[in-house]
């Protein structure tokens, strides 16, 4: 009885202590924040670097000095008092809004034939579509040339960059077939139930629900035709009248002195409108590019 006494209690296992698995959350929340800061401050730098020389002097740009002495907001006014700088933003526009709106309406058919039509040759057609977007531009630009600027007499002018894209675009082509087939054929079919033809069903059930792969096709094309500098470089640099803002941009570039401080500025005002409308449609654009991916 004594010894049944005297038996020591035995031990009560307790749980392990949480907080060295709090503090590992923590040192990972602050490792991934900080990656994510100094990712955010490596992309970010550049354009503060571009917005604050765009507002020095020109004896003070491309120094040492990180902030303006003075803030030089004339150097805006003078950028867009520079002759032709007006005329290369009406053609940017025309060149980035039309081509833009013609690649869009020449690739959904094409797109909406490849991502839910049953036909013979479809899985051709698809490879002759991804073979095109593997073809550097380089490659046929010879004789593109002699085609737009002999044959059609449209040298120096924007039209041999334009016209194409109402026959469609690879990409745009392959971003929106993948897009489509996400949309299950379920809809098509109760549309087509309902006596609505393949023009009807595309316009009002598939297009509405494709809006996300649409608007993704519309800012890869105007992002696109924006920066353009090669096509104007090819066609269009014998004719100042049709410069776009990317290829005018050369031309704040002297021959023994660069106005850094203009050129900056010039670049800022050619920059400011794509990050506006990536700004604003980043939403669309992300899950656009997202779903994409979804079904092959």
């Amino acid at each position: 009885m004594t010894q049944l006494l005297e038996r020591p209690s035995p031990t009560v296992t307790r749980p392990a202590s949480h907080r060295p698995a709090r503090r590992r959350a923590l040192l990972e929340w602050i490792a991934v924040h900080a990656l994510g800061v100094a990712a955010a401050l490596f992309f970010t730098l550049p354009f503060v670097f571009v917005a604050l020389t765009s507002l020095m002097s020109d004896q003070q740009a491309l120094t040492r000095d990180l902030i303006p002495d003075t803030w030089e907001w004339e150097n805006y006014r003078k950028v867009l008092s520079t002759a032709g700088f007006l005329t290369w933003w009406r053609n940017t526009l025309l060149y980035a809004f039309l081509g833009t709106a013609l690649t869009v309406l020449s690739s959904i058919p094409v797109a909406y034939a490849l991502a839910k039509f049953r036909f013979r040759g479809r899985g051709l057609t698809l490879m002759l579509v991804i073979s095109m977007m593997m073809l550097p531009p380089q490659v046929v630009i010879i004789p593109m040339y002699l085609f737009w600027a002999k044959q059609l007499d449209l040298s120096g002018t924007l039209w041999p960059l334009i016209i194409p894209m109402a026959f469609g675009d690879a990409f745009s082509i392959f971003l929106l077939r993948q897009f489509l087939t996400t949309i299950p054929d379920e809809y098509l079919d109760a549309a087509r139930v309902d006596g609505c033809g393949e023009l009807r069903t595309l316009v009002k059930v598939v297009l509405p629900m494709a809006r996300p792969g649409i608007a993704a096709v519309a800012l890869f094309q105007f992002f696109y035709a924006w920066n353009d500098y090669f096509g104007p470089q090819i066609y269009a640099s014998e004719n100042p009248g049709a410069w776009t803002l990317s290829y005018g941009l050369e031309s704040f570039k002297g021959a023994h002195h660069t106005d850094w401080n203009l050129t900056m500025a010039a670049t800022v005002l050619v920059m400011a409108p794509v990050i506006l409308v990536f700004f604003f449609a980043q939403k669309a654009f992300v899950e656009g590019v997202t779903l994409t991916g979804v079904k092959g």
